[in-house]
């Protein structure tokens, strides 16, 4: 049991850090430079992925400049530890990437601790499989589809790419499988790859701050319950684990894993959990590229007006360039 002053300082910690992002989120919208069309970029906005009336169940389209045809696609899936945050706040992402000439679907999902796992992951499916349906009436080639997201996004699109090439048991990854899409690349950056066991973090590094702990237990207590290890119905809300337990098994999937991305900075809480996806992918020979950005925090690729944010882009495009370029075949 919580004392009241630990479920105050817990509640008032997770105000602070949903308030800070929220806030950055629209100050940042107000910079001339952040409108879509400074850039040549069109956004067509709140479409419905699910037959549903919730908001989460909404996806915005990011059209790059030009009338092309066949461009490669985008599914960007936000981050906020699974609990917070919106294809809204995630504006940046989007116009990021329409920038370069792709296709871009940012969407929301539902958020816990509502609607704990694998809720968002279900909704991840199925914007997946909107997609794939839809993605030709944007100039979207839905054989070329990126999965892209940060932070819990980087967890859900990681999971969603096993799913995509690994047969499961449960449902929605039954229906991910059945899509038939393999990704052509994985953006996983700064990832919360692994929600369960988040004492491995003060394991790692004694006097981990009280604060950054108190953040962790939430989204694990929210996303699976704070628990120690998943059980095997959660098993994709560990996705770092499944990959690690490939690797020991040298076991392959039954689509070939696509290439990985892996950014983050070197002061993230979250920075070994990119470390151990990196080492596994390498061991079960699934290229991967991890990235790591001296003295920079979690997340800090969002803050564009930062050298560092900017050489992350950078490094991101140039890889996609090698392995999902943007310009039709």
């Amino acid at each position: 049991m919580h004392t009241m002053a630990e479920q105050f300082r817990r509640k008032a910690g997770a105000k602070v850090i949903d308030g800070f992002f929220r806030g950055m989120s629209r100050l940042g919208a107000a910079h001339p430079k952040a409108r879509p069309e400074a850039h040549g970029v069109r956004v067509v906005r709140d479409l419905p992925y699910r037959d549903s009336p919730l908001r989460e169940h909404r996806l915005d389209v990011y059209l790059p400049p030009g009338q092309a045809t066949g461009r490669k696609v985008v599914l960007y899936v936000h981050g906020g530890g699974f609990r917070i945050l919106s294809k809204e706040t995630h504006w940046v992402m989007g116009l990021a990437f329409a920038r370069q000439g792709y296709v871009v679907f940012n969407i929301s999902y539902r958020l816990a601790p509502e609607h704990p796992f694998p809720a968002a992951l279900e909704d991840c499916v199925a914007a997946l499989g909107w997609v794939k349906e839809h993605a030709a009436e944007w100039g979207g080639d839905a054989t070329q589809i990126v999965f892209a997201g940060e932070s819990a996004g980087a967890n859900l699109v990681t999971s969603l790419a096993l799913a995509c090439c690994a047969r499961r048991d449960e449902a929605f990854a039954r229906e991910a499988f059945a899509l038939g899409v393999r990704p052509s690349a994985v953006i996983a950056a700064c990832g919360m790859l692994q929600v369960s066991d988040i004492a491995r973090f003060s394991r790692r590094k004694p006097g981990f701050p009280r604060f950054l702990e108190d953040r962790l237990e939430e989204v694990s207590r929210g996303y699976v319950g704070a628990i120690d290890v998943c059980t095997e119905a959660q098993a994709l809300a560990d996705p770092l684990c499944l990959v690690e337990e490939l690797a020991r098994q040298g076991a392959g999937t039954e689509r070939p894993l696509p290439p990985f991305f892996l950014p983050v900075g070197t002061r993230d809480p979250l920075l070994d959990d990119t470390r151990r996806l990196a080492r596994a992918l390498g061991t079960l020979g699934v290229p991967a590229e991890d990235r790591y950005y001296p003295g920079e925090v979690h997340a800090f690729h969002a803050f564009v007006f930062r050298a560092q944010a900017r050489r992350c882009w950078e490094d991101t495009f140039a890889f996609l360039a090698q392995h999902a370029p943007a310009s039709a075949d």
